[in-house]
């Protein structure tokens, strides 16, 4: 399949591809084809798609290059693809809290900014009060 067919199916464009393709990442999935064109195989597909989940869980390129590495090679077994899959889970679990934690602040500065507006309470600090307190005008 030509890169045209490979971007349609991952979304991924032919930049980040081609940049996969130069971390030595598609070396298994490409082939030369009499005119030269680079020639993909569906498994490409599957490992575009697995590289755009791992990289969405935070992990970087060379951990990236590591796990598919050790893959190919068969140094990987099952458990420890389980254990890492549950590694990655429990951090993403993490994530979520920090993001809850987050949202919830941004929340809590959305009664501050209409207490500005109908300018029944002003404060200096109210702008963006510190993270995890209450700002002075709202005690």
């Amino acid at each position: 399949m030509l890169i045209n067919d490979l971007e349609k199916k991952t979304g991924l464009t032919r930049h980040t591809i081609r940049f996969y393709e130069k971390e030595g990442l598609l070396r298994n999935y490409i082939h030369r084809g009499e005119n030269n064109y680079r020639d993909y195989s569906e498994e490409a597909v599957t490992v575009l798609l697995n590289i755009k989940i791992l990289q969405a869980t935070g992990i970087t390129l060379a951990e990236l290059k590591e796990v598919i590495g050790a893959d190919e090679r068969h140094e990987v077994t099952y458990e420890m693809k389980i254990a890492y899959v549950r590694q990655k889970m429990a951090e993403i679990d993490q994530r979520k809290a920090e993001l809850d934690r987050i949202q919830s602040y941004l929340a809590s500065l959305i009664p501050v900014f209409y207490a500005e507006k109908d300018q029944s309470v002003h404060c200096y600090n109210c702008i963006l009060p510190e993270f995890d307190k209450t700002p002075d005008c709202m005690k």
